[in-house]
């Protein structure tokens, strides 16, 4: 069976409250907003009840965050491609902010079975003095079980309407690009930290970013296979590559409370979900 689901999710301020309304179509929904930070915050998990995409299924997630809202989303688990004997699978998320919003897009990570087609886009947009605190972390194969991903593709792509774009394509025959020291050198987990803003940062902002990013990779296993720099005035980028998911998760959590703390001033507290 294919599935082809789709979620709406719109964050705004009611009363002094950040509230969550939503409307779903399919196998795409989130569960009851909580508050563990106040009114002010609204934290929501995001569901699909098949727990993964085979071939001809699309997930479509719509978030938009009125002005002053400030929303945080998060998975109960990984998202699974699995394999296809063609058809692509397609998870599409598309996150626009107006003046003055937050968000904090932080799914657990996408896992790529062995011959899977899968098809992972980000698009963000953001008005002027709206930010964004996001991830995203993908895992070829399962390396810990000793099941390589030697087959199959995934085509990635993060956008930020002229401020940034990358776009990359995985083939698992790709031998020179999955081993080779000018590759992937063997990893198997490739993550994205980003602080995104829809006006420039000033540069004070910025290099807090940098410095306390570096601060954390300082003595990190990571260390030597994770970067992290400025490519835009808007956008401050934190890239790495891990032999599998769990390291690289640690370190973009690690990277995420001290920004939320430095930048926002918020308590570095992770989502309970993470604990359960």
């Amino acid at each position: 069976m294919v599935w082809h689901a789709q979620l709406d999710l719109n964050y705004r301020v009611e009363t002094d409250r950040c509230v969550a309304r939503h409307q779903h179509s399919g196998p795409l929904r989130i569960l009851q907003s909580l508050y563990p930070e106040g009114d002010g915050i609204c934290h929501n998990v995001l569901v699909h009840p098949p727990g993964g995409l085979v071939g001809g299924d699309t997930l479509d997630l719509r978030v938009h965050a009125g002005a002053g809202a400030h929303g945080l989303i998060t998975t109960p688990g990984a998202t699974r491609f699995y394999r296809s004997d063609g058809p692509w699978a397609t998870q599409t998320t598309r996150l626009n902010l107006e003046a003055g919003a937050r968000l904090e897009w932080l799914p657990l990570e996408a896992i790529c079975y062995d011959a899977c087609q899968a098809r992972n886009q980000l698009r963000l947009e953001l008005a002027p003095g709206a930010e964004c605190l996001g991830w995203d972390t993908t895992v070829l194969g399962l390396p810990m079980a000793h099941l390589p991903f030697t087959q199959g593709q995934l085509e990635q792509h993060i956008e930020i309407p002229g401020v940034w774009l990358e776009r990359g394509l995985i083939n698992g025959q790709d031998q020179r690009l999955l081993n080779s020291p000018a590759g992937m050198a063997g990893q198997r987990c490739l993550s994205t930290l980003f602080f995104a803003a829809g006006s420039p940062l000033p540069r004070e902002r910025k290099e807090a970013l940098l410095d306390s990013a570096r601060a954390c990779l300082q003595d990190h296993a990571l260390a030597g296979t994770a970067g992290v720099t400025s490519p835009h005035p808007q956008l401050v980028v934190l890239r790495m590559l891990a032999p599998h998911v769990e390291p690289a998760m640690q370190l973009l959590r690690s990277v995420r409370r001290a920004w939320r703390t430095q930048q926002w001033a918020l308590d570095a507290a992770d989502p309970r979900i993470w604990a359960m």
